[in-house]
């Protein structure tokens, strides 16, 4: 009986060890067939996603298209550059508040416009209550209960933390929730470490049966040095548009007036974004290991040239220390 069970475990581990090997199937680079364009974005925090994407939005709606733009970070600070600084209410915490006050969440409690671009934050916790990552996934749901799928837009676009790892921020490439994902990152080595992560994401959702692929790389705050450029050709994705480090830019930005106007000094360059990002087939991309990632950058800025030493006994004691016998039984094999 016992030999059978053996049997049958070993045959079952080789059928998946077999599985495993299997290359998953390449990403799909037609053009996107679903009406609406459901797209991630993602990037480290401070890098300037909210900023591309409130400007993006902006020039998308004025070439004609209708956007939903949802803000899917705990800060909830996505649409405050579209609506010059002020803050909309979110979702978590209008359902919240209707709730005690036992009334439905309505779409205008929730969702607001300016110049033809829809715009919502789904919220979180308060700082130190709760997980960020869930609070993302409870938005959804209550986003589902307003009728999210039948909703008539041609592109929506979510505001994401680079942070992949955590489960709720990974949800658009762990469920298939979008067609694509782009990111955003700069010539700085940890902005192209998370861009990075997210490549590894992509690529391991891919092997268990996922859809979501790469649609591209935007630079922002490029200062023309070329690694964030070197990072999209090694991993196999295109750059979309690079944003230079302007002090326009900047300063525009920082008043929170929104420069991606048609008729705007930046108008074309965000014009050239949408249309890129429209056209973008998604990419099955290639992450780079650790080292390769460092590779992109000198020695002098990543620090290459620093040798691990081992730590001892006695630096971690603060004293010299002698060895003591174990107490260990060690029986002769038999």
């Amino acid at each position: 009986m016992n030999l059978q069970l053996n049997k049958a475990a070993l045959a079952a581990a080789t059928t998946l060890r077999d599985e495993a090997a299997i290359e998953p199937d390449p990403v799909a680079t037609g053009e996107v067939k679903r009406e609406t364009q459901i797209i991630a974005i993602y990037g480290k925090g401070g890098i300037g996603k909210s900023f591309t994407l409130a400007n993006l939005s902006y020039m998308m709606a004025q070439q004609g298209r209708k956007v939903l733009l949802i803000g899917c970070d705990p800060k909830s600070d996505t649409t405050s550059l579209l609506f010059g600084g002020r803050a909309c209410p979110t979702i978590i915490e209008t359902s919240t508040k209707k709730k005690l006050a036992g009334e439905a969440v309505a779409i205008g409690d929730v969702c607001f416009k300016r110049d033809g671009v829809y715009a919502m934050e789904l919220g979180g916790p308060e700082v130190g209550r709760g997980c960020g990552g869930r609070g993302i996934i409870h938005g959804f749901e209550l986003l589902e209960k307003l009728g999210f799928h039948e909703w008539g837009f041609d592109y929506v676009l979510l505001d994401f933390l680079g942070d992949v790892v955590c489960g709720g921020f990974g949800l658009p490439i762990a469920r298939d929730m979008c067609q694509k994902v782009i990111v955003v990152g700069s010539n700085d080595l940890q902005s192209l470490y998370v861009a990075n992560n997210v490549c590894s994401a992509v690529e391991y959702f891919r092997k268990l049966g996922g859809n979501v692929g790469v649609g591209g790389l935007v630079i922002n705050k490029d200062d023309g040095t070329g690694e964030a450029q070197a990072f999209a050709q090694a991993v196999g994705i295109p750059v979309l548009a690079s944003i230079p480090a302007h002090e326009d830019i900047r300063r525009k930005s920082a008043n929170y007036e929104i420069i991606g106007k048609p008729e705007g000094r930046w108008g074309p360059l965000f014009a050239d974004l949408a249309q890129n990002l429209a056209a973008a087939a998604p990419h099955q991309p290639k992450p780079l290991s650790q080292d390769a990632l460092l590779g992109l950058f000198s020695s002098e800025a990543t620090g290459r040239d620093v040798v691990l030493e081992p730590a001892t006994l006695e630096d971690m004691c603060g004293r010299t220390t002698l060895a003591k016998p174990s107490l260990e039984v060690v029986y002769d094999e038999v």
